[in-house]
């Protein structure tokens, strides 16, 4: 069966009365509070970035392989090249992967740059439990 248009009003729904209890007024917004919960939220997540960019994204410390050669079963030689602030070291972290992506090595090495230069270049033989297929720098920090 067919609702005419004549029965109902144009724009609003006909409820029986008593059968769906009864309506809600529209809430009142509370844009304030809205923009201030969202202000809260940025900051909140802005600190957290820059914490855990001062903790773990340093810069300063950027190290870079030049080359890996001398791979045989039990090593392999790691030449790497680490910027680091005027006159500083850093300790970073070196590691060998197999060909399958195992880690067969690992090993932290200091250098140091000689007074003056922001760039310390090293070469580390680092001792591997499998052949190996990559050696790399993970990561560097500040030495200790």
């Amino acid at each position: 069966m067919t609702e005419t248009h004549a029965t109902i009003t144009p724009g609003a729904p006909v409820f029986p009365p008593g059968r769906y209890g009864r309506r809600r007024e529209p809430g009142r917004r509370r844009p304030a509070l809205v923009a201030l919960l969202a202000t809260a939220l940025v900051a909140a997540l802005g600190l957290a970035a820059f914490s855990m960019y001062g903790k773990y994204g340093d810069p300063t410390y950027d190290a870079q392989v030049i080359t890996y050669t001398d791979i045989t079963d039990s090593q392999v030689v790691v030449d790497f090249r680490v910027t680091v602030p005027a006159g500083g070291s850093a300790t970073c972290v070196l590691r060998a992967r197999s060909h399958d992506g195992a880690e067969v090595a690992r090993e932290e090495v200091t250098v140091a740059a000689p007074p003056g230069e922001s760039q310390a270049a090293a070469r580390h033989r680092l001792a591997t439990t499998a052949r190996p297929f990559i050696g790399e720098v993970v990561r560097c920090r500040p030495a200790d």
